[in-house]
C-alpha cells in the first residue's frame, strides 16, 4: 500500500488525473473532425462510454493485474490520511483509459459499438495492466532480467511504450482484423479518399491534446518532491519539432500539421526525464516526419484503412520513443544516463509483441463470437450511435 503522503502530493496528482481526463475530449474532437459527418455523434458517444466501461475493468481487475492492490481487501488503507492511493488509481486510471479511445480512432466508421466495449473492458482489464505492471512494477521479474542483462532497467517516465505503443500496436491489429471501410479501396486498386469533415474540430482535438500532454506527462512524477521542469520543457521541445517536422514532410497539409505535436508527444514521454531539450527536439523532428511517411505509406501502398493514423502516431512513435530514450538519455549525448539502447530495445519490443498479439487475440475472437463489424446499410447510412437515429428517436419525442 502506498506510504502516507501529503495533501500538496494528493492536490497535485489529481490536478494530472485532471488534465489527462480533459485529454480524452481530445480524442474525441480529434475523431469527430476527421471522420465524416454522418458518424460524428458516434465518435463522441464511444469514447465517453469507452471511458466509463475502462473505470469498471480498471477498478475491478486491470488495478490489481498491474499493481497487486484491490479496493475489497484492507480498503481502509486507502482512505488513510489523505487518500492518495485512491487518487492514484485514478491518475494511473486516465492513461489506461487513454488506450481503448487510441483504438478508436483506427476503427471508425465501421465497428460495432457494443462489440468495441467488449474489446475496451477486455484491454484495460487484462492486456493494458499486464505490461503496465511488467514495466512499473517490476512484475515477474521481467524488468530485473533485463537490467541484469543490459545494464539498466527499461525506462519508460511517461509511457511511449505502456501507453502508446501498446495502444497503437492494438489498434493495428484491431483495424487488419476488421477491414478497410466500405468504399475506400476500390477492386482494380483504386483509392478513394474519405476527407477530414470539419479541419476546426480536428484542431481543437489536437489543442486539447496538446495541452492535457503536459499534466500527462509531468504529472507522471507523482509527487511534487519527485517533479521536474526538465519534463515540461522536453515536452515543449519535442512538440515544437513535431509541428515543424510533420508542416515540412506533409508540405502544409492542416491534417499532418495538427498531429506533429501529437507525434512529438508520443515520442517523447518515455524520455522526458533525462534527455537534454536539443535531443527531445530531434525526438520530436523524427517522430513528426515518421507519422506522414508512415501514414502515407499504410493508406495507400498497404492499403491498411487506419482512419486517424493510430499505429503510425501511437505504434510507430511510442516505438520510436522508446528507442529514443535509450539514445538521447545516454550522458554521451547530454542525457542524464541511467539507460542503455539494448535494455530500451528489449523493453520496447516486449511491449509490441503483447499488444499485436492482445489486439489479434481480442478482435478475432470477439468477431467469432459476437461479430465486430456493421453490415452494409448500417455502414453505409452511419454507425450504430448515428445522427440518422438520434434524430428519429429523442428529438422527436
Amino acid at each position: 500500500m502506498e506510504q502516507l503522503q501529503s495533501g500538496s502530493d494528493v492536490l497535485f496528482i489529481l490536478l494530472g488525473a485532471i488534465m489527462v481526463l480533459a485529454m480524452h475530449a481530445g480524442f474525441a474532437f480529434l475523431e469527430v473532425g476527421t471522420v465524416r459527418d454522418k458518424n460524428q455523434v458516434n465518435a463522441l458517444v464511444k469514447i465517453m462510454v469507452d471511458f466509463a466501461v475502462s473505470t469498471i475493468a480498471y477498478f475491478f481487475i486491470g488495478y490489481s493485474v498491474a499493481y497487486g492492490v484491490d479496493f475489497f481487501s484492507g480498503a481502509h488503507a486507502l482512505t488513510e490520511k489523505s487518500g492518495y492511493a485512491l487518487v492514484k488509481f485514478f491518475f494511473l486510471l486516465t492513461f489506461a483509459a487513454a488506450i481503448p479511445a487510441i483504438i478508436s480512432g483506427g476503427i471508425a466508421e465501421r465497428a460495432k459499438f457494443n462489440s468495441q466495449m467488449a474489446a475496451t473492458f477486455i484491454v484495460v482489464a487484462l492486456i493494458y495492466p499486464f505490461f503496465e505492471g511488467i514495466t512499473w512494477n517490476n512484475n515477474y521479474g521481467v524488468q530485473n532480467w533485463i537490467s541484469h542483462t543490459f545494464g539498466a532497467s527499461f525506462h519508460d517516465f511517461a509511457g511511449s511504450i505502456v501507453v502508446h505503443a501498446v495502444g497503437g500496436w492494438i489498434a493495428l491489429g484491431a483495424v487488419i482484423t476488421l477491414g478497410a471501410r466500405k468504399g475506400r479501396y476500390g477492386k482494380n486498386g483504386e483509392i478513394y479518399a474519405h476527407p477530414p469533415s470539419s479541419i476546426p474540430f480536428l484542431a481543437l482535438g489536437a489543442w486539447i491534446l496538446t495541452v492535457g500532454w503536459f499534466g500527462f506527462n509531468v504529472m507522471s512524477a507523482q509527487t511534487i518532491a519527485a517533479v521536474s521542469g526538465l519534463v515540461a520543457v522536453n515536452s515543449l521541445m519535442a512538440m515544437v519539432g513535431g509541428i515543424l517536422a510533420a508542416l515540412l514532410a506533409g508540405r502544409n497539409d492542416p491534417g499532418f500539421v495538427h498531429n506533429g505535436p501529437l507525434a512529438g508527444l508520443v515520442a517523447v514521454c518515455a524520455g522526458s526525464d533525462i534527455m537534454h531539450p536539443m535531443g527531445a527536439l530531434v525526438t520530436g523532428a523524427v517522430a513528426g516526419g515518421l507519422f506522414v511517411w508512415a501514414f502515407t505509406l499504410t493508406q495507400n501502398r498497404w492499403r491498411i484503412d487506419d482512419v486517424l493514423g493510430v499505429w503510425p502516431l501511437h505504434g510507430l512513435c511510442g516505438l520510436w520513443g522508446g528507442l529514443a530514450a535509450g539514445i538521447f538519455g545516454l550522458e554521451a549525448l547530454g542525457g542524464m544516463g541511467g539507460v542503455t539502447f539494448m535494455s530500451q530495445l528489449a523493453g520496447s519490443l516486449l511491449g509490441v509483441l503483447i499488444a499485436l498479439t492482445g489486439g489479434f487475440v481480442v478482435y478475432g475472437l470477439l468477431k467469432v463470437m459476437m461479430g465486430i463489424r456493421l453490415n452494409a446499410e448500417e455502414e453505409f447510412e452511419g454507425a450504430d450511435l448515428s445522427i440518422h437515429k438520434i434524430r428519429s428517436t429523442s428529438f422527436e419525442k
